[in-house]
């Protein structure tokens, strides 16, 4: 079955990326940003349904310095793409939620929930139900094996894939 195109003024199929930060703009908070020719815009929605597709490992560098990334692909109306730093307490209670996941086939919401003081955790829902996955919380969890495992259950998982392009340290 082919697709309609849409024809007439769209934007470029490129993946929008959102950050994670706990911040404030014209006294409204917000837990997620986008870019928009170097300036920070705020996205003040907290959740994000959609079929997460792939993970990726990154390293950017800023302010001369390596930062290692995780990058979440999700599709959705647009494909995003949510980068946080791996050692962030949103990434960990993603994986750790994640993990719990048997069948990525499903859509889910991810949701960027608001800790003490700038800290922003993750928060997955099965999309259906509006059921929050639960996940213990485990500061020190193998997390090599955990991104392992997610990344085995995503390739099963129809139309969902897995790229890395370097190795997975933590």
């Amino acid at each position: 079955m082919i697709a309609e195109i849409k024809l007439g003024l769209c934007n470029p199929p490129e993946p929008i990326y959102l950050y994670v930060k706990s911040g404030e703009l014209n006294g409204e908070s917000y837990l997620w940003y986008n870019y928009d020719n170097d300036q920070t815009i705020p996205v003040y929605k907290t959740g994000l349904t959609g079929y997460i597709s792939e993970l990726k490992l990154t390293t950017r560098e800023y302010r001369e310095r390596d930062n290692n990334k995780l990058d979440i692909f999700v599709r959705a109306d647009e494909i995003y793409v949510i980068r946080t730093g791996r050692e962030t307490n949103f990434a960990k209670s993603f994986l750790l939620a994640a993990s719990c996941i048997q069948d990525f086939s499903k859509p889910l919401i991810i949701a960027a929930t608001a800790g003490k003081e700038n800290v922003v955790f993750c928060n997955l829902y099965d999309a259906a139900t509006k059921t929050r996955i639960h996940s213990e919380w485990n500061r020190d969890a193998d997390w090599l094996a955990i991104i392992d495992s997610i990344q085995t259950r995503l390739q099963t998982s129809k139309n969902s894939h897995i790229v890395s392009s370097e190795p997975i340290l933590f």
